[in-house]
C-alpha cells in the first residue's frame, strides 16, 4: 500500500527539516511525500529544495493559499497514494517505523482509517511532554461526547477524502473536526486505533494561540456537531473539559 503524506509549510525554517526528516527516514519507504508550501518569504524553500534533490518520492509546490487547510486540500488533490495522512511542519513522526505499523493494521484488519495517540511537546524541547492525547477505540456514541482522534495522527484511505469533498474553507480552525464528523458517523466506515504515539506536535497551534482563536474556535466546533447532528453545547463542553486529563497525565 502506498502512503501519501502531506505537509503544509509557511515560513517553517526553523521547523521543516526535522519534520522532514521523519517522513523520509521512516523504514517503510511505498510513500509520495507532498509539501504545499503557502508561499513562504523565509528559508523555507531552500530547505525543502535541499531535501528534496536526487529524492523522486517528494513533490513540492509553493503559491499563495487560502491557509492551512486550502494548503491541505490541494495536497489531498495532488495525492496517488492508497492512504493519505498529515504531518504538520511544526511536528514530526514518533518514530521511524510508525508508518510501517499503521500500514500493519490497515492491512491486518481491512479498515477505513488508523488512529492513534499524540504528544504535545515543548518548542525547544521536544523531549518534554506538554500534553499527552491517550486516544481509545471508537464507538459511535463517543462523537456526542465531543469525542475525536487526534487528526495528525489520522490516516485514511484516499477514497475519504474524494466521497466527502475533502475539508471545508468556511471553517478556519475546525475543519479537521468537521470533517471528522462527517466520516466517523457513517456506520458503514471502519476505523481503527493503535494505541500508540503517532506523531509529536510543538506547542502553540493555531486553534490555541490566542483567547480569540480558541473563542472562534468554540464556535466552529458548535456549528460542526449542529452541521452534522452530533451533539449540543454540552457536547463542545465535554469536548474541552476532556483535554485537562491531557495535562495530567
Amino acid at each position: 500500500m502506498k502512503i501519501s503524506i502531506i505537509t503544509a509549510t509557511y515560513n517553517s525554517a526553523s521547523t521543516i527539516q526535522s519534520c522532514m526528516e521523519s517522513v523520509l527516514n521512516q523504514s517503510y519507504d511505498n510513500i509520495e511525500y507532498i509539501i504545499v508550501d503557502g508561499g513562504s518569504s523565509d528559508k523555507t524553500l531552500d530547505v525543502i529544495k535541499e531535501k528534496a534533490n536526487g529524492d523522486a518520492r517528494i513533490l513540492y509546490s509553493s503559491e499563495p493559499d487560502k491557509g492551512i487547510y486550502d494548503a491541505l486540500n490541494k495536497g489531498i488533490n495532488k495525492s496517488t497514494g492508497d492512504i493519505v495522512g498529515f504531518v504538520h511542519s511544526d511536528d514530526f513522526l514518533a518514530e521511524n517505523t510508525i508508518l510501517e505499523k499503521i500500514v500493519n493494521v490497515f492491512k491486518i484488519k481491512n479498515v477505513d482509517g488508523v488512529y492513534g495517540n499524540l504528544h504535545y511537546v515543548a518548542i525547544e524541547n521536544t523531549d518534554k511532554i506538554i500534553r499527552n492525547w491517550v486516544s481509545e477505540n471508537f464507538e459511535p456514541k463517543l462523537l456526542n461526547k465531543g469525542w475525536m482522534p487526534a487528526h495528525p495522527t489520522l490516516f485514511l484511505k484516499r477514497k475519504l477524502y474524494s466521497d466527502n469533498g475533502g475539508f471545508d474553507l468556511s471553517y478556519k480552525i475546525a475543519a479537521d473536526y468537521d470533517f471528522i464528523l462527517r466520516i466517523f458517523k457513517q456506520p458503514q466506515l471502519r476505523f481503527s486505533y493503535l494505541p500508540e504515539t503517532i506523531v509529536k506536535m510543538r506547542v502553540g497551534g493555531a486553534s490555541n494561540r490566542s483567547l480569540k482563536n480558541i473563542i472562534q474556535k468554540t464556535k466552529e466546533d458548535y456549528r460542526a456537531v449542529k452541521t452534522n447532528r452530533t451533539g449540543n453545547w454540552m457536547t463542545i463542553f465535554i469536548k474541552n473539559a476532556s483535554k485537562l486529563k491531557q495535562f495530567i497525565s
